[in-house]
């Protein structure tokens, strides 16, 4: 595809992948996408100069709240929030840990929380283990195993009067399914419950808005989407405030800052900024803010990325040998498969040979993939694309896996 009119010129983007140069086919993006030389370049160029903490007089302490800036602002910019409404830190894990006993410490016995099976168990286990702290209750949304769906009607019965929290995922890491959020945060909304969205997985495919989605909180992680190891939560500035996380007594109280425990690492949030600049450029042509060529661009990447996905799985589908996981309607370019005789690791082993890298197990959605029933043979083998993957190697993905029989 050509670039112009908003659509993906794939060679131009591989070009900006050093990654790439190894010649492997790297069909792994779920579990961290590659990084792009701007991205690169931005963090080195960070450590070349002194950085002190915030809060100084001196030239070295700007650096290093221009770089806090500079990474809210992105952050807020790829998911439509506000900079001072952007937490960072090491990972979407901690952070979301850390906002777990933040509300927890507004949460009484009897409470209720509805967690789903579909998701990251970032998105779980930390609500799962303040509930069990508490006291509250626990009520599932549980996933249609055939179709990997993800039912909202569901949460009529779920949500109720007691209901302080529902955790949900964007899109699922482990077979792409992406529900209808905004249609569970209407029903959470309406009892006055707080909705947290783990966008982590959806970020890198799709532009996600917090207030379309109805996400109280929404989690993200930057290497997902080009950039470094940082995680972030955005939500509004002054439901930040109501909360209280433990920090240590000299520690900044100010929102966000409150949320970020220990000395950051300022060098990597330049990379934050570069990767959504990264992703704001893959349509050259795109105009107007960053925002509204994040629009362009994202837009450019789903259309590339379905077209290529429709293929994969349709092909994989076709195979006698190959069962792919769930078939939902709305999805991530990401699927997961088991092969008849053949566990897992056996699978990745002989795509790995082949030079292919993919990832086997149950990619911490163990809830869904204890559903489903693979997880006692070892889980499944998951294929995910990425922006700057190619037709010729979907054609060779499809090759090999057809081999395996």
């Amino acid at each position: 595809m050509s670039s112009g009119g908003g659509q993906l010129d794939v060679a131009r983007v591989r070009g900006l992948f050093p990654g790439l140069s190894d010649g492997l086919l790297h069909a792994d993006g779920p579990s961290g996408a590659l990084v792009p030389e701007s991205v690169i370049r931005a963090v080195s160029q960070a450590m070349r100069v002194p950085i002190a903490d915030r809060g100084g007089v001196f030239a070295a302490s700007a650096r290093a709240e221009a770089l806090v800036s500079g990474a809210r602002s992105a952050v807020a910019d790829l998911v439509g929030g506000t900079p001072s409404g952007v937490v960072l830190g090491p990972n979407m894990t901690t952070l979301t840990y850390t906002l777990a006993r933040a509300l927890a410490k507004h949460w009484r016995a009897g409470d209720e929380i509805v967690l789903s099976r579909l998701d990251h168990d970032a998105n779980i286990r930390p609500w799962l283990q303040v509930a069990a702290e508490v006291g509250m209750v626990v009520r599932w949304a549980e996933v249609d195993i055939e179709t990997g769906e993800l039912p909202d009607w569901q949460y009529d019965e779920l949500v109720t009067g007691r209901t302080r929290l529902v955790a949900v995922t964007a899109a699922s890491n482990a077979i792409g399914t992406r529900p209808d959020v905004s249609a569970i945060a209407v029903r959470a909304h309406r009892v006055g419950a707080l909705v947290y969205v783990d966008g982590t997985h959806a970020a890198p495919h799709v532009l996600l808005d917090a207030d379309e989605l109805g996400a109280d909180f929404l989690a993200l992680s930057a290497y997902k989407w080009c950039g470094p190891h940082v995680g972030a939560v955005v939500a509004h500035p002054g439901l930040l405030g109501e909360l209280h996380p433990d920090k240590l007594a000299p520690a900044p109280d100010r929102v966000p800052d409150r949320f970020e425990v220990g000395a950051p690492s300022f060098e990597l949030y330049a990379g934050v900024a570069a990767s959504v600049d990264h992703l704001a450029a893959l349509c050259p042509d795109a105009g107007g803010t960053r925002r509204q060529r994040l629009a362009t661009s994202m837009a450019a990447v789903d259309r590339y990325e379905a077209g290529l996905f429709g293929w994969l799985d349709d092909a994989l589908r076709s195979m006698a040998h190959v069962q792919v996981l769930g078939s939902p309607r709305h999805r991530t370019p990401t699927l997961s498969f088991t092969v008849s005789r053949m566990r897992p690791r056996q699978v990745v082993s002989e795509l790995a040979r082949r030079g292919v890298c993919a990832w086997d197990g149950d990619f911490y959605s163990r809830e869904l993939f204890d559903a489903i029933g693979v997880n006692e043979t070892g889980g499944a083998v998951r294929l995910g694309l990425m922006h700057y993957n190619t037709p010729e190697e979907v054609g060779h993905l499809i090759d090999h896996v057809s081999a395996l029989r």
